[in-house]
Formats: structure tokens, C-alpha cells, sequence
């Protein structure tokens, strides 16, 4: 599988190691993805937090050390947690692989954010 062009616009300003991973990981997915955030600017960081789907105003979509994605089963986009776990799990496996430390939302506590993937703080600070 390959990113379509819009996922490939939502990477344009994404560090290049994170793009790396991602490119590898759409390859090798047994299920289809699609990036959805990728570098936003403090306006739209604005209004994802006051739409309260975002925690923060310091997100690391601000740097380009994030991306957003979201499982494509069918050919329609799913929220279905399953799906998340797989391309998530494959994810991981890229960026291990390519020597590149990253976190994975649906791992953290408190609030799973199962659509996020960001380059590792203390790697990329």
C-alpha cells in the first residue's frame, strides 16, 4: 500500500524521521491508513483544544513531531479500537526497525489516543 495524495500533503513539515516511519509502516500494514494531522498551526491547535479533541496548546503537532491517522477499512474510515492496534503495533515495528523511538497514544494512560503517534520526547526534544 502506498499514501494517497492528501495523506501525502498531511506529511508535508512532519520530521523526516517520523515520515520515514510512517511511509514504511503503510507498506507493511495488513490494515490500510491515512494520515489526518500532521504539522497544524496554533490557530487550528486552538480549536482542536477549545473542541476539547485535543488535552493541550503544547502539542507536538506544533513541531511536526506528530501525526494523526485513522483506519481505513473498506475503503470508509473506522474508529473501531482493533484496527488502531493493529496499524499501531505495525508502526511500532517500522520505527524499531529504523532505529527511531516513538510513542504510541493508545499507550498512554489516562487519556488513549488512539490515532497519535509522535516522535519520542526525550529523543526529539
Amino acid at each position: 500500500m502506498k499514501f494517497g495524495a492528501q495523506s501525502e500533503l498531511k506529511l508535508k513539515g512532519v520530521h523526516p524521521d517520523l515520515v520515514k516511519v510512517m511511509r514504511l509502516a503503510i507498506e507493511r500494514t495488513t490494515v490500510d491508513f491515512a494520515i489526518t494531522e500532521g504539522l497544524r498551526t496554533k490557530e487550528r491547535q486552538a480549536e482542536l483544544f477549545a473542541q476539547k479533541k485535543s488535552r493541550t496548546m503544547n502539542s507536538r503537532h506544533l513541531t511536526g513531531h506528530a501525526i494523526d491517522f485513522m483506519a481505513i477499512v473498506d475503503g470508509k474510515g473506522t474508529w473501531v479500537w482493533s484496527y488502531y492496534e493493529i496499524i499501531a503495533n505495525t508502526i511500532k515495528e517500522c520505527a524499531k526497525e529504523l532505529g527511531i523511538e516513538i510513542d504510541w497514544g493508545g499507550d498512554w494512560v489516562g487519556f488513549r489516543d488512539g490515532p497519535h503517534i509522535e516522535l519520542d520526547r526525550k529523543a526529539y526534544p
